[in-house]
């Protein structure tokens, strides 16, 4: 580990959840590498920060599934396989089908105006090329479909999977076809919920994921061979 990481400091969080986010945020984005080793020590040299905070943040990030604890080696950052994502978007595609359909029964034209904003966001930030941006767009369409739902539990337990997602969602985006297909999928989405059509609504947003699912499988799969 010889880069250097630096604090994303906030003043209103606690110093572990800036470590916390600070680390999650290199392993997202790949300034810390799938398998890479990460050793308290020098993670609190580097973050400027005593053990503790970095220790807590390793197990946080566990439970996310972005870290590894290892026996008798120490934590590392956690590969991106294949039985990981299968078993989070199988389901992430069943609670999502779901929503959208208790969504197409509440939606008020307003949650639609909502999702037509994010989703111009959206086309603009590929035309950047801005992929953490596009990734986070595309959490804050889908958040803005589930709270349509108004049902706290299922609201609750997507938003706990929204994490261990981010990762996956990160690495459909960077297949720069891919982000045109999102796009019209959106779009088709938006129209589907507009129409209060359920069953067209739950056909796209089962494709959305599927796609997701192909792309990061393939992309695994060129990975091993090479």
């Amino acid at each position: 580990m010889d880069k250097t990481l630096k604090l994303d400091e906030c003043n209103n969080l606690p110093l572990r959840e800036v470590v916390f986010n600070t680390l999650r945020s290199a392993i997202l984005h790949g300034d810390l590498k799938p398998g890479e080793r990460l050793m308290e020590v020098k993670l609190a040299d580097m973050l400027g920060v005593s053990r503790t905070p970095v220790r807590e943040a390793l197990r946080s990030l566990e439970v996310e599934g972005l870290v590894k604890m290892i026996p008798r080696r120490g934590a590392m950052v956690a590969e991106i396989d294949e039985k990981s994502m299968t078993d989070v978007l199988v389901v992430r595609k069943a609670l999502e089908e779901l929503a959208i359909k208790i969504a197409c029964d509440n939606i008020t034209p307003e949650a639609i105006q909502r999702l037509k904003e994010v989703t111009d966001k959206l086309e603009t930030a590929i035309d950047r090329n801005k992929l953490e941006k596009i990734a986070d767009l595309d959490v804050k369409f889908h958040d803005i479909i589930f709270n349509a739902t108004d049902n706290m539990r299922l609201i609750q337990i997507l938003n706990n999977l929204r994490e261990q997602m981010f990762r996956y969602r990160l690495e459909h985006v960077k297949v720069e076809e891919q982000r045109e297909t999102v796009l019209r999928e959106h779009r088709s989405i938006i129209k589907a919920l507009e129409e209060h059509d359920s069953e067209k609504a739950t056909s796209v947003i089962k494709k959305h994921i599927d796609n997701q699912g192909k792309t990061v499988k393939k992309g695994l799969n060129e990975a091993e061979k090479n």
